[in-house]
């Protein structure tokens, strides 16, 4: 969430930045200062009322010592009156401080500078790549063929037992995964974040604090008996951990990771590009989480991007790094590197991880604060990033590592997935 002050300091550059995000509703700016006003007017209302309470209930006492009591009588009368303007008082500014909240909700994050302009996909900036695309033999097939060949995952029975979109992992291919995520697990906390196994399901104050509510509901899947969200990423758990605390500078940054499976409904997602695992409603993700200092929130997205990417090439596989545009990013991202994988029996690129800095976005939701040097109390800015994610990173394997004999794996995951083929 946008913190007030910014948006009253200079509410023609907030709309600049958001035009950016190509935000259309840039008339909220505006509304929310005309909002903030009368938040302030009853506020000193409210104040003003108050204190003459106050001061008339101190009288009161005094007249009462000097044994004036029709005077203390007549004091009661007033503050009794002043009590009862009070509670219209207090509850248009209730009201008002709603509306306000209300509104701010609805507002983006404010794009980094460092955002290009854009308004899809197309727009995005390709930073660098890697890697080397394979040529693959004549017998090359698609990862949900393979899948089939070598009894990895069974798509079917996923949607017997569930629905489209949930797959299940079977002898080599199970193993696979958890190879996989042990492997990135170790690559993590080797580069010293802290493993975390988070709750599956949040409440609703978490699924605001990360910025999945009020934007993403339609997205999520919710346990209505109990008002729970099934986790769309281990982000929304995570940050969370630090959720109104105040921390100390010298306890900063803060590096989690945690695996975690992952909940998407995504509707409206089918056709060819969402065959196999290239979409899925359900999938297992190792996600890395920082909490850091305000002013070196910039170099540690680096240094998450950089961490990312030898992942990536200990992986083997041919990767791209895109700084995507401000119509392309998330509603709470001030700036988002996204790595692409590419898929060679498919002929395209394949997202796998997106690394992003939230700036004080959520932890102005969440109030993680930490106290400076000089005992000012600060919010810290989050970054998150996927460390990666399976289902495409697993495509890739598949599609890029196949030849007549099976599916050769990187050297990195043999000791995990102990041997270093698939036949």
């Amino acid at each position: 969430m946008l913190q007030l002050q910014v948006i009253r300091q200079n509410p023609q550059w907030v709309k600049e930045r958001l035009a950016i995000k190509n935000f259309k509703e840039l008339g909220l700016v505006d509304a929310i200062i005309a909002s903030d006003e009368q938040r302030k007017k009853w506020q000193v209302e409210f104040d003003t009322t108050q204190a003459k309470i106050n001061t008339a209930s101190k009288e009161i006492g005094q007249l009462m010592a000097k044994g004036q009591k029709t005077e203390a009588e007549e004091k009661k009368k007033e503050v009794a009156a002043l009590k009862e303007k009070l509670e219209p008082i207090k509850e248009q500014l209730a009201t008002t401080e709603s509306a306000l909240h209300e509104k701010l909700v609805l507002l983006p994050n404010l794009p980094s500078e460092k955002v290009p302009a854009g308004k899809t996909s197309a727009d995005n900036v390709i930073m660098r790549e890697g890697g080397h695309k394979p040529e693959l033999y004549s017998g090359a097939a698609p990862h949900w063929e393979l899948a089939k060949k070598y009894d990895l995952i069974d798509f079917e029975l996923g949607n017997k037992i569930t629905g489209s979109g949930f797959p299940v992992y079977i002898n080599k291919g199970a193993k696979l995964q958890r190879a996989l995520i042990q492997y990135f697990l170790d690559h993590n906390i080797a580069a010293g974040y802290t493993e975390y196994q988070p709750p599956l399901m949040v409440n609703e104050m978490s699924a605001f604090g990360t910025g999945q509510l009020p934007d993403k509901e339609g997205q999520m899947y919710f346990a209505t008996e109990d008002k729970y969200y099934l986790i769309p990423t281990a982000e929304v758990p995570v940050t969370n951990i630090y959720r109104d605390e105040i921390l100390k500078e010298t306890d900063l940054p803060l590096k989690m990771t945690a695996y975690t499976p992952c909940f998407r409904r995504e509707a409206g997602s089918y056709g060819k590009d969402v065959r196999g695992l290239n979409r899925v409603h359900q999938f297992d993700k190792v996600e890395i989480v920082q909490l850091v200092h305000p002013e070196k929130s910039y170099d540690v997205l680096e240094e998450m991007v950089n961490h990312v990417e030898k992942l990536l090439q200990s992986l083997q596989l041919p990767y791209r790094i895109l700084k995507l545009c401000g119509g392309d990013m998330s509603f709470a991202s001030a700036l988002t590197y996204d790595f692409e994988v590419y898929s060679a029996a498919q002929k395209k690129w394949l997202e796998v991880s997106s690394v992003s800095n939230f700036e004080t976005f959520q932890t102005n939701r969440m109030k993680i604060r930490f106290k400076d040097s000089s005992g000012k109390t600060q919010l810290v800015h989050s970054l998150n990033g996927s460390s990666l994610a399976l289902p495409r990173i697993v495509a890739c394997l598949l599609e890029n590592k196949q030849d007549a004999e099976g599916i050769k794996l990187p050297r990195s995951v043999h000791s995990y997935f102990g041997a270093d083929k698939i036949n």
